[in-house]
C-alpha cells in the first residue's frame, strides 16, 4: 500500500527494528514521494506513477486547506469530498502501477517475496 507522510514516518521505525532482527526489507515506492529516502536498512524498488510531484502536492495542499475552511457544512463537505476523490484517485493509480509493473513483480517473484 503506498504510504507516505505520517504513515511512513511511523513504519520506518518498525522496519529499522525488523532489519536489526535479521529480516530483509523491500520498500516498493512510487518515484514521486515526499518522505521515503534511501536507507541501509531496506532495499528500495521504485516504480513510475502517471502523476507529477506538483499534482500530488497540489492535491494534498488543497485537502489540508479545505478541511479548515469556513462555510456551511454542506459546502465544506463537498469540497473535502472532492479533495478526497482526487487523493484517492492518485492512491488507486499508484496501487495499480505496482500490480502492472512487470519488472517489480518479476523481482518480487524471483526473490520469493
Amino acid at each position: 500500500v503506498p504510504v507516505d507522510g505520517s504513515h511512513w514516518l511511523s513504519m520506518r521505525e518498525v522496519l529499522d527494528s525488523l532489519r536489526h532482527k535479521g529480516h530483509e526489507i523491500v520498500v516498493a515506492e512510487p518515484e514521486i514521494n515526499r518522505h521515503i529516502k534511501p536507507s541501509e536498512n531496506f532495499v528500495m524498488k521504485m516504480y513510475p506513477i502517471p502523476f507529477t510531484k506538483e499534482e500530488v502536492d497540489r492535491s494534498i495542499h488543497y485537502f489540508s486547506q479545505e478541511v479548515f475552511e469556513e462555510g456551511s457544512f454542506l459546502e465544506r463537505f463537498l469540497k473535502v469530498y472532492q479533495s478526497m476523490k482526487s487523493i484517492s484517485a492518485i492512491t488507486l493509480s499508484a496501487c495499480a502501477q505496482i500490480l502492472y509493473n512487470k519488472e517489480l513483480v518479476r523481482y518480487l517473484e524471483e526473490s520469493k517475496f
